[in-house]
This record gives structure tokens, C-alpha cells and sequence, in this order.
């Protein structure tokens, strides 16, 4: 039993060689957010994968939300908690909330998981270095900003002293105010600025739907046309929207992959950038060969057995 497990664990191994090899010295984007962030086992099995890309190779960059927390902490503090059309109303009393949250708390509680590993994770939100330029979106909103350019000249200053870069989603307008954006949005705009070779959605579903919710109907693969399709159909969930906008803006970039996953599925990072089994849904440009990419779609509850053997 003991030599089965081990020799299990010894094809995980090299199965894994061509997609390490593929991917060592290139940047990888993850959006982080959902309950693979809020829940405390979750995130440190998170972290450490993020860690072990860190040793095989790969530069990750991190971009993070926190949405769940900036309610709770509004609601404390007597503030309204408001959507319109899916964004959160952003005056500027929920603005200071949203910079405490994410800047004060979120932030730096990843920074320190990072860091309880070596010192390699900094702590940054979109103003630091002009990261992330925004304009208002709209009066009723609030500060709430759409992603106006990228400045990825600090990220790539930290990638090269072997730093992981861990950015909150506040961004910073032309008069120096502070904005709130969509964290989605926010990855993607970073990994086509910085031409990543893949950018990673963590989310609290397995994958985009083709028939919202039912499992069987889960989409692994599409192309840039499909994706753009299925964005005009207007059919979408609200909380997908973002995510696969943000893919398409990525892919249409020049990043040669954009993959939605399960962040509650452990290891999942894993699964994705050194395996050969899909476990959520990735958007590739138009005319990518299926065969090239390696790429078979993998039934979740198969995910345990291929890495504990």
C-alpha cells in the first residue's frame, strides 16, 4: 500500500515536469477573493500553494477584494451597505471602510501567511506606484472607479527582487482620490499590462455555467469568439460578468490563458498550472489547439486522489 502511494505520488511528479518547465520564470495573476479567503484552512492551503509556485519558478502576483468584510465592518459601524446593478455605493465615509479593510487588514494578513514562509511577499494597493489608475464611474456610485491604465513599473521592480506582490483593489484617480474597483477587473487589466502568462480567477463555483447551477453543465473550455457570444447574450450571473470580461480583456492581450476555479477545492492552483486535468474553465485565444494545451477536463471528485495518491 505504501509503495502504491508513493509511486502515485511519483507520476503526480512527472506529470508535472513539462507544465514546471513550461511555466518557470513566467508571471501568474490570481485574483483571490470568495470563501477560499475568508475561510482561515482554505487560505493557508492557498498560500502554500502559492508558495511552492514561488519555489518551482513561477512569479505570482496577487490581487485581492474583500467585499464580505467591508460589509461587516459598514454594518458595525452603522453605515449602509448599498448595491446598484452589482457594485457597491461608495461615499466617501464607505471609502475610508473599503481602504481599512482592504489596505489595513485583508492585505496584510496575506502578507504575513507569505512571510510566515520566507520574506517574500510585499503588501501594495493600487496608488502605491500609480498601480492602478481610475475615473469615476458614476455620481450615484460614489467612489467607485473604472480601471483607467496600469503602471506595472513597481510590480515588475518587485518580481525582479524575487518578491511576490500582494495588491489590494483600491485604485487612485488623476486628482489623487481614492477609488474602489472590481478586483476581477483589476487582475485582468494587470496581467495584460504586464503580459502574464496566465491570469487565475478563485471563486466560490467551479467554473462558468452553461446552465447556472447545474453542475453538468459546467464549460471547460472556450474560445475568445465563444466567450465574447456568451457576454452579448446577456445571460450571465452578475458575479461572473466581471470575471469573464476580465478574462476576455487578458486573452485579447496577449495572455495565453485565463482560468476560472473553484478556490474551495484544495489545491486547485495546483491542479491548474501542473497537471494535466482542467478542474474549472479556461478561456484561450481564438485557434488554440486542444491537443496542444494538454488539457482534459477532470471530474471534481477526482481532484483529492491525484494529489494524495
Amino acid at each position: 500500500m505504501l509503495q502504491a502511494r508513493a509511486l502515485g505520488k511519483a507520476e503526480v511528479l512527472i506529470e508535472a515536469l513539462p507544465w514546471i518547465k513550461e511555466a518557470t520564470g513566467k508571471t501568474v495573476v490570481i485574483k483571490y477573493g470568495g470563501a477560499a479567503m475568508v475561510d482561515a484552512e482554505l487560505r493557508e492551503n492557498v498560500m502554500s500553494d502559492i508558495v511552492l509556485m514561488k519555489i518551482i519558478g513561477l512569479n505570482p502576483v496577487i490581487v485581492h477584494g474583500g467585499g464580505n468584510d467591508i460589509s461587516r465592518l459598514s454594518e458595525q459601524l452603522g453605515l449602509p451597505v448599498e448595491f446598484k446593478d452589482g457594485m457597491r455605493v461608495t461615499p466617501p465615509e464607505v471609502m475610508d471602510i473599503v481602504k481599512m479593510v482592504l489596505i489595513g487588514k485583508v492585505n496584510q494578513e496575506l502578507v504575513a501567511q507569505l512571510n510566515a514562509h520566507g520574506h517574500i511577499a510585499v503588501g501594495l494597493n493600487g496608488a502605491d506606484g500609480h498601480i492602478i489608475q481610475a475615473v469615476q464611474k458614476s455620481e450615484e456610485l460614489g467612489q467607485v472607479g473604472n480601471v483607467a491604465g496600469i503602471d506595472i513599473t513597481l510590480l515588475t521592480d518587485l518580481i525582479a527582487g524575487d518578491y511576490i506582490p500582494i495588491v489590494a483593489s483600491v485604485a487612485v484617480g488623476a486628482d489623487g482620490q481614492s477609488y474602489n474597483v472590481n478586483a476581477d477587473v483589476a487582475a485582468g487589466e494587470i496581467a495584460a499590462a504586464i503580459g502574464a502568462h496566465k491570469v487565475i480567477f478563485l471563486t466560490d463555483v467551479d467554473g462558468l455555467y452553461g446552465d447556472y447551477p447545474n453542475k453538468e453543465t459546467l464549460i471547460s473550455r472556450l474560445n475568445l469568439t465563444e466567450l465574447h457570444e456568451l457576454l452579448e447574450g446577456g445571460e450571465l450571473t452578475k458575479g461572473m460578468i466581471p470575471k469573464l470580461q476580465a478574462c476576455e480583456r487578458a486573452v485579447s492581450a496577449g495572455v495565453s490563458r485565463a482560468h476560472i476555479l473553484n478556490g474551495t477545492i484544495p489545491h486547485s492552483l495546483l491542479l491548474e498550472v501542473f497537471t494535466n486535468e482542467g478542474v474549472g474553465t479556461m478561456v484561450v485565444p481564438d485557434g488554440a489547439d486542444a491537443l496542444a494545451d494538454g488539457f482534459v477536463a477532470a471530474p471534481l471528485d477526482n481532484l483529492a486522489s491525484k494529489l494524495h495518491g
